[in-house]
């Protein structure tokens, strides 16, 4: 009799759970991933090169919001997730699933030096029977003329001796309606066998998959997501300076055209783009397009436009403290309201708001922040000046010492009240003193 196929034995491990899973990369993807596959029954094993992170796991501590600790500990303490530096750990996986950043390079092309470096480090332990996920966001074509190209020069062939697929993760940090298994999951795999595989995996994880033809498809389907709401956002910042300078308030615009119940969705400006996915994603597909002597001009332009409103936003802040104080910026001193890129997380990823405080000090300005979830600046790639910096506390005598306070993120745990009372002018790029009905002479929006 035959011996089964890596293929059948896969697929019965998928079946029983009995599966042993590897999450490459613990940080805003991976870790609750790593909960979602263990909640649903799976044995795990997370990996990640820092170690201050499996220090943190070990001890049970969560730096991820979307994991609570109680969470973390049910798991680890049922014999259903550990983590580890030690990558020799990936030739006990029967799943292993790529959880690594994609960034841009100075010139905005694809960074896949992550990628590339982990699939490398899967060949060294890859065996027949296993199923290798990428979940990374990419330019189409990634996962089949990267990661399975890196991992067949073992000798392996994909789809016979094992299985290579793509999911995009669709995480959005600090959303409370969805979660990780909630979410529907695109899936895809190269080859029928694959796409079975992937199924069987991602539809015991989580409530709905959604599979496609391809790899790439999957591949593009994410960047689509994102393309979609950089040349959205990017629609509106351009709305809003021109609206400025004919007196018409681009939110209040926006609210009445939203009441339309068809035809129209709603988007709103910002000081710029932040979070990992949207400021970057876009360009992996302009990247790819020159491939073809094709133009992405509408990706190119939401990107310039985009780029561009953190410079807007301190002219529009260095022309308040003239008009209203007669000071100038070089002369001021502002407090710059929330580093994090969206309200309400600790997720400071391509934030404008470390942009802002750049082009303030840039102009001869003074710029600290306040925000209630990033107590200091941890090292980032661009914005290597700005380590260390530490968040000041808010209070009516703190206020004092300030020129002008500039709201980039909204956070719910501040008392705007207390600002609209204390601070000397408030520039609003989020229209939050406007939705709590505190608007002033003071306050003016950017």
């Amino acid at each position: 009799m035959a011996s089964p196929s890596f293929f059948s034995v896969l697929s019965a491990k998928l079946e029983s759970r009995s599966a042993r899973a590897g999450v490459i990369g613990l940080g805003y993807v991976g870790l609750p991933l790593a909960m979602a596959i263990a909640r649903s029954g799976f044995a795990v094993t997370g990996f990640d090169i820092d170690p201050n992170k499996i220090v943190a796991l070990d001890a049970r501590r969560s730096y991820i919001d979307a994991v609570t600790a109680e969470a973390l500990t049910a798991e680890a303490e049922a014999g259903r997730f550990s983590a580890t530096t030690d990558f020799a750990g990936l030739k006990a996986c029967d799943v292993i699933v790529i959880c690594v950043p994609t960034p841009l390079t100075k010139h905005r092309d694809p960074d896949l030096s992550y990628v590339e470096a982990t699939s490398r480090s899967i060949a060294d332990h890859l065996r027949p029977g296993q199923l290798v996920v990428l979940e990374s966001t990419t330019y189409p074509g990634t996962t089949d003329d990267v990661v399975k190209v890196i991992l067949e020069t073992t000798g392996l062939k994909s789809g016979v001796d094992f299985f290579v697929g793509f999911s995009p993760e669709r995480e959005d940090p600090g959303n409370q309606h969805y979660h990780t298994a909630t979410i529907p999951k695109i899936v895809a795999g190269d080859g029928g066998h694959a796409l079975e595989l992937m199924n069987a995996f991602y539809g015991a994880v989580v409530k709905t998959i959604v599979p496609v033809s391809s790899n790439a498809t999957a591949e593009a389907v994410k960047l689509t997501e994102n393309i979609f709401r950089s040349v959205n956002i990017a629609l509106v910042n351009e709305l809003k300076t021109v609206y400025a300078a004919m007196g018409i308030d681009v939110w209040e615009v926006i609210d009445a055209a939203k009441t339309k119940p068809f035809g129209y969705m709603p988007f709103y400006p910002g000081p710029g783009l932040g979070g990992h996915c949207i400021p970057i994603d876009p360009f992996y597909l302009t990247w790819k397009s020159r491939e073809y002597e094709l133009p992405t001009r509408f990706i190119e332009l939401a990107g310039e436009i985009n780029s561009a409103m953190p410079r807007y936003v301190v002219g529009k802040l260095a022309e308040a403290l003239d008009v209203r104080s007669g000071k100038a910026l070089s002369r001021s001193k502002i407090l710059v309201l929330g580093l994090a890129y969206k309200k309400n997380v600790a997720d400071i990823r391509e934030s404008p708001s470390l942009r802002l405080i750049e082009i303030i000090e840039e102009r001869g300005g003074k710029a600290e922040y306040h925000d209630p979830f990033v107590t200091e600046i941890p090292p980032t790639r661009e914005h290597q000046a700005l380590k260390g910096r530490a968040s000041v506390a808010l209070s009516p005598e703190a206020l004092a010492d300030y020129d002008a306070v500039l709201v980039a993120t909204d956070h719910d745990q501040v008392d705007y009240a207390m600002l609209a009372r204390n601070a000397p002018l408030i520039v609003d790029t989020r229209n939050v003193f406007n939705r709590l009905g505190l608007s002033g002479d003071h306050v003016v929006k950017a």
